[in-house]
């Protein structure tokens, strides 16, 4: 099974993700997807009702790209798991590149988030990945194990389950270049070890994020360290998203065939 993951990040009113659901939904109508393949998206807050009213009773999922690590409180403009539950998001990307950096989300934070999201049953995508800085200074194998290390410390044994990594090297992220083949074979490598070290009992799907496009997916999803895509901008594109999930299917053979 591989996964594709949308991210709309800042993208669609409420009218406009409703269109795009829809086309989704029309597009990747093929009886054998649901076999193969896993897919989320995820919109903004304000499109989450129009997307479930769009995709209810489809093989699609829908999620949210962040949440507020309490239940509910005085927190003004914030968003609980409680009220993602009840929209009925399956996922919540946790720790992306852009809350860290935008939002100055410490680790401390993006851990309690994380747990809040597994303890709902929902899956919960942790996104780690290096800047180009640390890449040059050849720091990639700290930042990973300090990212993971502090986000997955003292997880229970079925929390796990719940869990998906997302490696998006920021320097790739909105770039339009990808990171090449050899670079996320050796960081997914990488995070397996880090994951089964931390204590994980079983395997923990990492995806890879970072321009990913209808052009470069099968290259990447090709590649049996890969268990999956977090796609930006190219998933606002139903084209380019449904070629990717189509590609992903034919990658889920024990001999791609993509």
């Amino acid at each position: 099974m591989k996964w594709v993951v949308g991210n709309w990040k800042m993208h669609t009113t409420a009218q406009e993700a409703k269109l795009l659901a829809r086309r989704l939904r029309e597009e990747l109508y093929e009886p054998e997807l649901p076999r193969r393949v896993r897919v989320i998206v995820c919109p903004p807050f304000t499109s989450l009702c129009s997307v479930q009213e769009a995709l209810r009773g489809s093989w699609l999922q829908w999620g949210a790209q962040n949440c507020h690590e309490e239940l509910e409180g005085a927190f003004t403009g914030e968003i609980s798991v409680r009220m993602l539950t009840a929209l009925g998001c399956s996922a919540v990307i946790v720790g992306h590149s852009e809350r860290r950096r935008t939002a100055g989300e410490s680790t401390e934070r993006i851990a309690r988030k994380l747990r809040r999201v597994v303890q709902a049953g929902l899956w919960a995508i942790l996104c780690v990945g290096e800047t180009l800085a640390q890449r040059r200074a050849h720091r990639v194998r700290a930042v990973l194990t300090h990212q993971l290390r502090s986000a997955l410390q003292g997880l229970e044994p079925q929390q796990w389950e719940s869990l998906l990594i997302a490696y998006e090297p920021v320097w790739a992220i909105g770039t339009g270049q990808a990171a090449e083949p050899e670079h996320i074979r050796q960081a997914h490598t990488l995070i397996a070890e880090l994951l089964t070290q931390l204590g994980a009992p079983g395997h923990v799907p990492i995806l890879y994020g970072g321009s990913v496009t209808a052009e470069n997916a099968q290259q990447i999803l090709q590649l049996p360290e890969v268990d999956g895509v977090l796609v930006g901008s190219a998933s606002l594109d139903a084209w380019q998203f449904c070629t990717i999930v189509r590609v992903a299917a034919l990658c889920t053979s024990p001999i791609p065939t993509c």
